[in-house]
């Protein structure tokens, strides 16, 4: 706003003591101040009220005079309310300097002044902060790429004022503004992400309103240009893969401009969110195509020649991936009808991106292709090392999952599923077949088991586990009831900790002084509570196949 226009309001109760030809200056802001040197506080353009409470006598004028005018300010306004009248002093130090004064009578607060200031910069604000948006919008729709989101995130910051974050659906930071400063903490993110997906599944419209600690957070949908209208899909077709738009402040007492600025925001962003995906189509296809070799049976030749065009693709600079691994995921919700592919697609995109990386662009060496309602993923390995416990490195299961658990739970809410199956790296085309059903098979394993996101690694397909998540339920509740049932209803009624010993010998391989040791027990006292399991089981913890029996037991109660 211009200084001319505070003298049209009269509400104001400004008089004009000089400075009739600077009327035309620009005011940005507004700061009440008693302080002998308020430069500090001062960024320009701002509209200075004080009560004079800084002024001893009239050589205190000049200095303070020429602090504001170095500093940039529009114009200073004293209040009459200390002293009765502005001094001549200070009337005459700005004439010198060129700074518009201006006397507020004093039957008129600051507070009145600062409110009507503030409201009519924002509204100019937020006017010009809509017309870049706009302007933004039709370049990055018509041609190349804008900045992506910290634009126009970095907009809002320096324009309204508003520190904003851009999430993915698993709580990953896309974008910062720089105005927002250091990147939220990753456990912040997630909470947000699980809260959005949360309250969109519930089908209330956003903003969402989100209180963290003492801070308060409105969340926007960010939604595909290139989708149908809320309304003319079903939300779970995309609530795992939009993203979000996270703004510190509550937007629950925002006029309704402010809310549609916002709101176009979101839509610029989306066009980034749409650039993304085209850029993936490249690595889509290469999947896609490898996928097909594989399960038509194609020759390993024929495969090899289909890897060694994807490895540059996938690993640029180096030529070619010494090893893959295959990462199998499906969604399944209750009731659906409709294939949920592309969602376990642009899902498992997203979840093989590394949690502690930020942007919209890290997932460059992740080529993930879908058929049916299962998406499969092609991971290039630069080199696969032996870790010092004899493990592989590369893609591991529950690792994938650790980040992400907590808001994918909460967008599948009740009636939808997860289940994620990861297999050993493979150093040929020869192996990819094998690689892809021993991901498909963890992949069964983990649907085996209760929960809502649950993933399994090749590590278990040589294991005992995997038969357990096979056995019938009615089985396997008649089994654990009759092995741990009896040292319950002992435990319970003479508290003598006979599960827990059970545990802690078989974890011991049945070694009497290293489980004595873990429990702080003496061996004799050890050696009566195993007397007292077998005798209430009537088993012998001597022999292998009970031993197997129990252990099996505690593994399945």
């Amino acid at each position: 706003m211009r200084l001319r226009a505070l003298l049209d309001t009269d509400a104001l109760g400004l008089k004009l003591l000089g400075g009739e030809d600077e009327l035309d200056r620009a005011v940005r802001g507004v700061m009440t101040t008693d302080l002998r040197d308020p430069s500090r506080y001062l960024s320009g353009g701002e509209l200075v009220l004080t009560g004079l409470a800084w002024r001893r006598d009239a050589a205190d004028s000049e200095p303070f005079v020429r602090i504001l005018v170095q500093a940039g300010v529009a114009a200073l306004a004293a209040g009459e309310a200390e002293l009765g009248d502005v001094p001549e002093d200070l009337v005459v130090a700005c004439a010198r300097h060129r700074l518009p004064l201006f006397a507020v009578h004093e039957s008129v607060a600051f507070a009145t002044i600062t409110e009507h200031v503030v409201r009519q910069v924002s509204g100019e604000r937020a006017g010009d902060l809509a017309a870049v948006v706009d302007r933004h919008r039709r370049m990055m729709t018509s041609g190349p790429a804008g900045g992506g989101p910290d634009v126009v995130l970095d907009l809002l910051g320096s324009d309204l004022d508003l520190r904003a974050w851009v999430l993915s659906p698993t709580g990953r930071l896309i974008a910062g503004s720089k105005a927002a400063g250091p990147a939220l903490p990753a456990e912040a993110c997630a909470r947000l992400a699980a809260e959005h997906l949360s309250a969109t599944r519930t089908g209330r419209r956003g903003p969402h309103r989100v209180i963290l600690g003492s801070t308060t957070y409105s969340l926007f949908p960010v939604r595909s240009t290139g989708r149908a209208p809320q309304g003319a899909r079903d939300v779970r077709e995309t609530v795992l893969s939009d993203w979000l738009l996270a703004v510190e402040a509550d937007a629950g007492d925002w006029a309704e401009e402010r809310l549609d600025l916002l709101h176009g925001v979101t839509q610029l962003i989306a066009v980034e969110r749409d650039r993304r995906d085209a850029a993936r189509t490249v690595r889509r296809r290469l999947a896609q195509e490898v996928l097909e070799l594989v399960q038509t049976g194609a020759a390993p030749a024929e495969i090899a020649a289909r890897l060694r065009v994807a490895a540059p693709v996938l690993l640029p600079g180096l030529g070619a991936a010494p090893h893959w691994q295959v990462v199998v995921a499906r969604v399944d919700w209750d009731g659906a009808g409709t294939e949920t592919g592309p969602v376990a697609q642009a899902l498992l995109e997203e979840i093989l991106v590394d949690p502690q990386s930020s942007g919209p662009e890290h997932s460059d060496r992740i080529a993930v292709a879908h058929t049916g309602d299962e998406a499969v993923a092609l991971v290039p390995l630069p080199a696969v090392s032996t870790e010092h416990d004899g493990s592989e490195s590369g893609v591991l299961a529950d690792a994938l999952l650790q980040a992400v658990r907590s808001p994918l739970s909460a967008g599948l809410d009740d009636d939808g599923r997860l289940t994620l199956g990861v297999s050993a790296a493979v150093h040929s085309a020869e192996g990819l077949r094998g690689a892809l059903e021993e991901a498909r098979h963890a992949r069964r394993v983990a649907a085996a088991r209760p929960g809502r996101v649950c993933a399994a690694g090749h590590q278990e397909l040589a294991s005992h586990v995997l038969l357990l998540p096979f056995v019938p339920d009615d089985v396997r509740r008649a089994f654990t009831a009759r092995l741990l049932d009896p040292l319950r209803d002992y435990d319970q009624r003479h508290r003598a900790e006979l599960i827990p010993t059970l545990e802690a010998f078989l974890d011991c391989d049945g070694s009497w002084t290293r489980c004595a040791t873990r429990l702080h027990l003496h061996v004799n006292t050890l050696r009566y509570r195993v007397g007292r399991i077998e005798q209430l089981t009537s088993r012998d913890l001597s022999r292998l196949e009970d031993k197997l029996d129990f252990f099996l037991a505690l593994r399945m109660s």
